[in-house]
């Protein structure tokens, strides 16, 4: 008979209070120890990982592909749906939820807001950058921005790209500011700057809210403690569906610092096909928050087959697991990763 094996926070973590219990503790004390050191070792032991540092965003290609058949019609109901009064909530969550998600841009505008209840006749306008220039996270937030050039569109006018950015820092800045109890991180500009794209910076400054003070609130911590300690998440279910695969990592001795970026930017950060990103934010928004986990356990074994082919080491397997290729199925990764949710669900 299949082992079934539950997530449980109960025995090892304790969503409440962010902290492990003693059963967990230990585990998640080495893992924090071990970080700095897998990194130095990756750095130096990885020609691929040295050519791009990790806070550096990868170049985001803006390619357009012709709808199928199957994305025409679902693009019809989204749109029959918007011209039905009675479409609720539920509605949105399962176009985002099902297959190809919400299909374009213009569609996203309009649905994303209702997916977190937000009425976009109704949002406070964006105060002025000067304004907000005293904030003691200013010139970090701004580093950032400045570095997520490769994160625009392509061939936007100068003029266009710096008034972005300036809208970028203020959407940062006024989440902070209104929660203060709130830490900025490095990569909360690469999901602040997908909202911004979609749905502009008024709308993106409400959903950030909602999302910091919810999906992400673990990560804007005093310290990442929380988000390396949920990331443990990833092995258990990892072992439930692979043994063997679990074992492999384990031996190896990679932890959990090659998911970091994609559990800190549902993957805003690592992947090189902007449809890939806001099809996974259609995903993510509809989804409880752990779902990033999941769907970080379902490429890690998914790529079964291209792990156990390199040395069982760490330096080789973070270097394999932290580039995201350009070819994976995320419509299968997602139902993939809704059936771990089901068979190993977290107690929270």
């Amino acid at each position: 008979e299949e082992e079934q094996l539950q997530v449980n926070c109960d025995e090892g973590y304790d969503s409440r209070n962010s902290t492990l219990s003693k059963k967990s503790e230990k585990i998640a004390e080495e893992a924090a120890q071990e970080a700095p050191r897998q990194e130095d070792e990756v750095k130096g032991s990885c020609p691929e990982c040295e050519e791009r540092r990790s806070d550096e965003p990868v170049k985001l290609s803006f390619e357009k592909f012709p709808e199928n058949a199957e994305e025409k019609e679902k693009r019809s109901q989204i749109e029959r749906a918007l011209a039905d009064s009675t479409s609720t909530v539920e509605t949105w969550r399962q176009f985002a939820l099902s297959d190809y998600g919400l299909i374009n841009d213009d569609l996203r505008k309009k649905v994303w807001p209702l997916l977190v209840n937000i009425d976009p006749n109704s949002v406070e306008p964006a105060p002025k950058l000067d304004e907000l220039k005293t904030h003691p996270e200013y010139n970090q937030v701004i580093l950032d921005v400045n570095r997520s050039l490769k994160r625009f569109p392509p061939g936007i006018p100068y003029e266009q790209r710096i008034a972005l950015q300036d809208q970028l820092t203020v959407l940062i800045l006024r989440v902070i500011i209104k929660y203060p109890h709130l830490k900025y991180y490095q990569g909360y500009h690469d999901v602040a700057i997908t909202f911004l794209l979609v749905v502009g910076e008024d709308v993106a400054f409400h959903v950030m809210e909602i999302l910091s003070t919810n999906h992400l609130v673990e990560c804007m911590q005093e310290t990442m403690e929380p988000t390396q300690q949920r990331l443990l998440f990833i092995y258990p279910i990892v072992r439930g569906e692979n043994r063997a695969l679990c074992d492999f990592l384990e031996r190896s001795c990679v932890g959990t610092l090659f998911a970091l970026p994609w559990y800190l930017t549902w993957f805003g950060h690592s992947l090189n096909q902007y449809r890939a990103v806001v099809r996974l934010y259609d995903y993510f928004l509809a989804s409880p928050f752990l779902l990033p986990i999941y769907v970080t356990a379902a490429i890690v074994l998914h790529r079964e087959d291209e792990i156990f082919r390199e040395d069982c080491d760490m330096a080789s397997i973070h270097c394999l697991l932290s580039q995201l290729p350009d070819d994976l199925p995320f419509e299968y990764l997602l139902r993939h990763a809704q059936q771990l949710y089901v068979r190993y669900p977290p107690s929270v």
